[in-house]
């Protein structure tokens, strides 16, 4: 019988959902669930020996050509989000398992939270409300955005999607990615002339070899110093400690962060002790709707590679 592996939903997202319910009810097998982490890579090895379906939640379990070769009967790793950089894709491939991924279901929920996280540095938000909790009362302390610059670097459907919520504040949204497509009516521009010229700087690329470390010290030597910089897509994309030097020295004015090198952020990091960044705990993508979308399209992704219709698919045997 084809036996399904959730090895990692901790916290627990997949347990309350309405697709979790349809997995149990159709699934061919009884669903192997884990509502803790994997403690190392053979813990993960051990979890899901002898899958042929493996659903992965969280981001921390490593799927290394070990790990595929060690479970020799798995065909198909359902991931649960758009990130692929915790899989070996090549190894994937070459030891017969199709991987597949639940793109856009999180676009809304993570653009309107890049704009929070925006808006939050822009007017100064966290640091205001706290001041006037204390008595105080700051005055013209925040800045207007209509009118500003935003450069998107990466128009995925959260980058395309992030350019409307800026355009919408009547900002001009300029944009450079590895993929441009001026059907898509976005001014197109190079990724140095971008981060010169912008206001506002939004990341919304995959992590990849291509973009570790893509925004460093010379990059960021090239934003305004009164520029903002907003990262909801991988920590890894911007070399953490140029930023901390950048946004300790005012030489640029502020960021928004939903994710870093190490998450969860260890207490008394230096971007902690910043009065000019807003954090959040790499929660952009967690919304009700936007879990229970990406929940379903996962499973939903089971299915499909059941009847030999796989969809979604980001490596297979083959290609």
């Amino acid at each position: 019988m084809t036996r399904i592996v959730i090895p990692d939903d901790c916290p627990p997202v997949m347990l309350s959902s309405r697709a979790y319910q349809e997995l149990t009810a159709r699934a061919p097998a009884p669903v192997d669930y884990h509502d803790s982490l994997p403690d190392s890579e053979q813990g993960l090895i051990e979890r899901i020996a002898g899958a042929a379906i493996v659903i992965n939640i969280r981001s921390s379990s490593r799927f290394s050509e070990s790990v595929f070769e060690n479970c020799p009967g798995l065909r198909l790793l359902s991931l649960w989000g758009t990130g692929t950089d915790n899989v070996d894709l090549a190894a994937a491939a070459r030891q017969g398992v199709t991987v597949t991924n639940t793109p856009g279901v999180s676009a809304i929920s993570i653009a309107e939270h890049a704009l929070a996280l925006l808006l939050s540095v822009a007017r100064r938000i966290p640091r205001t409300d706290a001041e006037t909790r204390q008595g105080g009362w700051p005055r013209g302390s925040g800045r207007q955005l209509h009118g500003k610059t935003l450069g998107i670097l990466g128009l995925g459907a959260i980058g395309r999607r992030f350019a409307h919520l800026g355009a919408a504040l009547g900002m001009r949204v300029i944009a450079w990615t590895f993929h441009p497509d001026p059907a898509l009516g976005i001014e197109l521009v190079e990724r140095d002339a971008l981060l010169a010229s912008s206001d506002v700087v939004s990341i919304h690329l995959r992590l990849s070899p291509q973009t570790q470390g893509l925004i460093g010290a010379r990059e960021l030597s090239l934003l305004k110093p009164d520029a903002i910089l907003i990262n909801t897509a991988r920590g890894a994309i911007v070399e953490e400690p140029a930023l901390v030097d950048a946004l300790a020295g005012g030489r640029i004015a502020g960021a928004g962060l939903d994710v870093y090198d190490t998450e969860p952020l260890p207490p008394g990091h230096p971007l902690t002790r910043l009065e000019n960044v807003v954090l959040t705990p790499h929660s952009a993508g967690v919304t009700p709707e936007a879990l229970e979308a990406g929940l379903s399209l996962a499973v939903e992704n089971v299915w499909n590679f059941l009847a030999g219709r796989p969809a979604n698919v980001v490596a297979a045997p083959g290609r």
